[in-house]
């Protein structure tokens, strides 16, 4: 995951190729780590617990809403392993072979946290189908029980991520925040589908919840995938408008062109920039690097900058991206 391609030629001109070397910057997003991870940590072991009484009651009471709600919660626990497993991947120092560390596990934590999820909600949803022709009873008192720890057990996870960890800027820690907010919703579900057989004996509320618990699953599934793939497609962080970073760069005194810039992001909260600066040969590249780097990271706060100052004597072939 190395960036040079990013920059192909950087290095046949390196002497006017400058760093920016204050990689104080490195940490930064992961500043809560060590409370990400005991956020992290509460939440995994509230929603295995609940997980495992869901499934079990589900099979007891015969109720496909407590199932599909253990298997949301199945996925939120195996996002929340990884998140934290991908916390402490990210912690692991960079070698010659891996530049960027291991802060990209994270991404693909992510990304594989999607596609289970979408498994999930097929097999909930095949399941449903057959249910709607023939509902089965459900025992929904204790279905009813059950979901309610499972919601008691859901609001405090939710309340701990909140309070202790980056729901914000992390999308390995919003992700599994939102996992858990969707299996809140799942045992609300589950209470109601409950409700409505005990009172009415509508057990064919069971099966319709499921759908609506496996809907919830795919748009949260969804959202995450199409996050992940951007990051790992090299896309431009969707908080940062590249037209303006041009703007920003032009706008320097000095500064002809801007070209060959490239803004990815490697993990939550660590985005990279590149870019060629053509400026007028009676300037001094150095004072103009100092402030295109200043300005990035005031603005964008982009701290690893890669920026190549060059004069109308330096030439280089056309650049494919």
């Amino acid at each position: 995951m190395s960036d040079h391609s990013h920059q192909p030629h950087s290095h046949s001109h390196s002497h006017s190729h400058a760093h920016d070397h204050s990689h104080h910057g490195h940490g930064h997003g992961h500043s809560h780590a060590s409370n990400n991870k005991k956020g992290l940590t509460v939440a995994l072991i509230l929603t295995s617990s609940i997980m495992i009484l869901e499934f079990f009651g589900g099979l007891i009471t015969n109720s496909l809403a407590l199932l599909s709600d253990s298997g949301h919660m199945l996925s939120d626990a195996a996002s929340l392993a990884l998140s934290l497993v991908a916390l402490s991947f990210a912690a692991k120092a960079a070698s010659p072979r891996k530049t960027y560390g291991f802060y990209r596990f994270e991404i693909l934590a992510a990304l594989f946290n999607g596609v289970t999820l979408f498994i999930i909600a097929a097999f909930i949803i095949k399941e449903a189908y057959q249910r709607f022709f023939e509902p089965p009873t459900v025992s929904s008192g204790s279905m009813i029980l059950i979901a309610s720890i499972g919601l008691l057990a859901n609001l405090i996870s939710a309340w701990v991520l909140l309070k202790k960890s980056d729901v914000k800027d992390n999308i390995n820690v919003r992700s599994a925040y939102l996992h858990v907010i969707g299996d809140a919703l799942g045992s609300v579900g589950a209470i109601i589908a409950g409700l409505l057989m005990l009172i009415f004996g509508w057990y064919i509320a069971d099966p319709i919840i499921s759908v609506i618990v496996a809907l919830l699953i795919l748009k949260g599934a969804w959202g995450v995938i199409r996050n992940a793939i951007h990051i790992l497609m090299e896309g431009t962080p969707i908080t940062i408008d590249s037209d303006l970073v041009r703007e920003i760069l032009e706008s320097i005194e000095g500064v002809i062109d801007v070209h060959d810039l490239h803004i990815w992001t490697i993990t939550s909260g660590l985005d990279s920039l590149s870019c060629h600066l053509l400026i007028e040969d009676s300037y001094e590249g150095h004072d103009i690097l100092q402030q295109a780097i200043s300005r990035i990271e005031e603005t964008f706060k982009i701290k690893h900058t890669t920026i190549q100052v060059e004069k109308s004597s330096l030439q280089h072939a056309e650049l494919n991206v």
